[in-house]
């Protein structure tokens, strides 16, 4: 008998192959004991699988105010491509710890050192009588301003946050008034980037305090300290926590450091005595240190940077004397007389 199941429809699984032509059952792969398991979630780090302590270049996070002034020095990276490198840390301090960091594109690419100076949170700042160097500064949010004024957790915070953009902006300002600071790469957040003042190997410049300079090296670290503490007060400025643990000294050349609390002398209202104190408290250094003949000397330095700031009318050590007056012209010689000429004819 012919079997028509073939031509009727009828186009049921053989049984020696019930899946063969099915595509619509499930279909369940045997596990082989020998496939490498994927590696857990927690072994993949954030940052695009960089070694650790490593990420990629934040020169593109920071709003187009918030990058140094142009234009860009020529040892700054500023490739995306790049790479920071945390290298080690260089100090710590009151509110704030630098480290040493080191930017630049993998393999081929330039690199710079940069210092990165990150600010504590509210509840780890070792620093707390910042209520005067506030003084004067403005906050555009009035919801800031009462909360800062009234120490609340949120004011705590919003305290916290404004040293950055402060030393940023304060650092911007004095680099383009030509007073010798680091520059100012960037800030992002709570911390602030900058110029790293030391040698290419990452040995760090020795602060003031850590010279022994001789007399005549001594005059001119002097001699610099007055030029930059006479333009910040030609800018309404002081310091406000100035002294030769915060200037760095390389290649013969003072650097100041360390300017979150930047004093505005005329709208703080104890702007004068913060740059009265700045003035004798490194004057006090360098006469301990045998500064002899200079001009001004470390008493008279007060009073200068008053009258530079403009606090003072009379300059010390009484007016410049009055340029001499010009000497009039000597009147011009009368012209000699025309002798006559006779024409014989």
């Amino acid at each position: 008998m012919r079997d028509d199941s073939a031509h009727s429809g009828d186009f049921r699984r053989s049984r020696r192959n019930p899946r063969r032509y099915n595509d619509d059952e499930p279909y369940f792969q045997k596990r082989s004991r020998h496939r490498v398991a994927m590696p857990s979630v927690e072994t993949f780090d954030i940052t695009d699988g960089l070694p650790e302590g490593d990420r990629w270049s934040t020169w593109d996070q920071p709003a187009a105010g918030e990058r140094g002034p142009q234009p860009y020095p020529d040892w700054l990276v500023t490739e995306l491509a790049a790479v920071d490198t945390e290298l080690g840390i260089l100090k710590t301090g009151k509110e704030a710890d630098v480290f040493l960091l080191r930017r630049g594109v993998p393999r081929t690419g330039p690199s710079c050192l940069l210092a990165a100076k990150r600010y504590r949170d509210a509840g780890h700042r070792m620093f707390h009588r910042d209520s005067g160097y506030l003084e004067g500064r403005r906050v555009r949010e009035s919801r800031a301003s009462r909360a800062m004024a009234g120490r609340t957790a949120f004011g705590r915070q919003a305290i916290a946050g404004q040293w950055a953009i402060a030393e940023f902006m304060a650092l911007v300002r004095l680099h383009e008034s030509g007073i010798p600071v680091p520059y100012p790469v960037q800030v992002t957040g709570t911390e602030l980037l900058l110029e790293f003042i030391g040698d290419a190997d990452g040995t760090a410049a020795p602060r003031l305090a850590e010279t022994r300079p001789g007399p005549a090296e001594l005059r001119t670290l002097w001699d610099q300290l007055v030029e930059a503490a006479v333009l910040l007060a030609r800018n309404g400025l002081a310091h406000g926590d100035l002294s030769a643990y915060n200037l760095l000294v390389h290649a013969d050349r003072l650097v100041l450091i360390d300017l979150p609390q930047v004093v505005d002398v005329i709208a703080n209202p104890q702007g004068a005595s913060y740059l009265e104190r700045d003035a004798v408290n490194v004057g006090n250094w360098f006469t301990a240190r045998g500064l002899a003949g200079a001009d001004p000397d470390p008493a008279g330095l007060p009073a200068l940077l008053r009258y530079e700031a403009g606090l003072d009318e009379d300059r010390p050590g009484g007016p410049l004397p009055a340029p001499p007056l010009p000497r009039s012209p000597a009147p011009p010689a009368p012209p000699a007389p025309r002798k006559s000429v006779r024409f014989l004819l």
